[in-house]
């Protein structure tokens, strides 16, 4: 199977992990969409019938919409059940990287809000450690390119994330810039993100470290489940 059949495979493997009565967080990327495309045929065909969701990104709620699937705004939910999310990669300690989508901070803000997470990728995002696929940051555009400039200095090889049609810097939903940075390997996340966090101007990084429970792998022999934490 190729890769885009590998994200169909872990898509609709995911789906089952949706139930009646559950809010649901929904993620940002290709893979997520395949399982958006499963849950709206799930509920099509009333399979299942009371969920709420929340999603990471206006892409995703304009989807989930589309397909009658039921979304709140975060803070029109007082917790999330289980969100279930894609991720860039994924380090055998299963530590993560995400972002590529520019949908980051949002993306934090809904895990952390969640009681349980899923992240479902195909077997390429399997990492021994992060740092080869680059590194997103979210800023804020007041001093960015003193910022831009700070982490050049410190050889973290930053580029500025640019819109689809390289026209113009990208923008967040808020409105931020992305600076991503090529770090090649990532010795410490931890120690890394505690630096990143702490500049001024930098308002989230894409390392997402102990957030996960489950990570759903689309492989060529099928769908593994493997458990990362409680």
């Amino acid at each position: 199977m190729n890769q885009d059949e590998l994200k169909q495979q872990v898509g609709q493997e995911a789906v089952n992990y949706i139930h009646d009565d559950m809010i649901v967080g929904l993620g940002t990327g290709t893979t997520v969409h395949c399982l958006v495309d499963a849950l709206g045929k799930k509920m099509q065909a009333g399979e299942i019938t009371d969920i709420t969701c929340v999603t990471t990104s206006n892409r995703t709620t304009r989807q989930a919409e589309s397909l009658g699937i039921p979304v709140k705004a975060i803070d029109d939910v007082d917790h999330i059940d289980l969100t279930i999310d894609g991720a860039d990669e994924v380090s055998a300690d299963f530590q993560g990287i995400k972002g590529g989508g520019g949908a980051l901070l949002w993306e934090k803000i809904v895990s952390y809000a969640s009681n349980r997470v899923m992240w479902i990728v195909d077997e390429s995002k399997m990492v021994d450690n992060l740092g080869k696929f680059p590194l997103p940051v979210e800023v804020t555009p007041y001093g960015s390119h003193h910022l831009f400039r700070r982490l050049a200095r410190k050889g973290y090889r930053p580029t500025w994330r640019m819109n689809a049609d390289n026209s113009d810097l990208f923008r967040t939903h808020q409105r931020n810039f992305i600076i991503d940075l090529h770090l090649e390997q990532i010795i410490d996340p931890f120690k890394l993100h505690k630096e990143l966090i702490d500049l001024a101007g930098l308002i989230e990084d894409g390392l997402f470290l102990d957030q996960v429970n489950d990570v759903l792998v689309g492989t060529q022999d099928g769908p593994k489940l493997l458990h990362a934490r409680p």
